[in-house]
């Protein structure tokens, strides 16, 4: 299996790049965090994961190996596929899935593509335990993680879902909005965040 690639970033798409490693062209599928961190020309080394079917081989790679690990509890769990997984770590930061998990919020895991109820329920309860160790290690990143949470604070969340229908993800603006601390209501805040995004273009 292979376990990491090393190589040039040759080609950007929507959901993965083409990574030049010694002459050879891989396709790899990332998640919207790993998208984030690849830029055309640079030298990159992102951690992979082979899913083989018998119609297909398909390499998904990210650039951490907290989120590769993430991945592969999320395909251990039943009816959750690599795709669906895929989708899951592009909606939703690490830090916030670990949460949805532990504090059993089901409604953080619907905001991925395709994942409905039942399937944020069976994700929670069978990654609880498994994911124990992981959220031991993160535990202080993890508590300083802002939840979307209407009842918890109304401002993120009108921001949030504001960002969310301008085609941005909770992996996108959910560090974003952790910085701004000086904001005092929900206009602010869009206009911080999408001042931030249009600096990194």
């Amino acid at each position: 299996m292979i376990g990491f690639l090393r190589g040039k970033v040759v080609r950007l798409s929507l959901d993965f790049c083409f990574l030049d490693v010694a002459g050879v062209g891989y396709r790899v599928f990332v998640s919207g965090t790993t998208h984030r961190c690849l830029h055309m020309g640079e030298d990159v080394t992102l951690f992979t994961h082979l899913a083989v079917r018998e119609d297909a081989m398909t390499l998904y790679g990210f650039s951490s190996e907290e989120e590769h690990e993430l991945f592969q509890m999320l395909i251990s769990v039943t009816g959750i596929g690599p795709k669906a997984a895929l989708g899951i770590l592009s909606n939703i930061t690490p830090e916030n899935l670990c949460l949805a998990v532990r504090n059993k919020k089901a409604d953080i895991l619907t905001k991925a593509p395709g994942i409905g109820k039942k399937s944020a329920e069976r994700i929670i309860l069978e990654l609880k335990d498994k994911m124990k160790g992981f959220m031991d290690e993160h535990e202080e990143l993890i508590e300083e993680t802002l939840i979307e949470d209407p009842g918890e604070d109304k401002m993120l969340s009108e921001a949030g879902a504001a960002l969310l229908s301008l085609g941005y993800t909770q992996a996108e603006f959910t560090p974003v909005l952790r910085r701004a601390k000086d904001c005092k209501d929900a206009e602010s805040l869009i206009r911080f965040a999408l001042k931030e995004f249009a600096q990194r273009r």
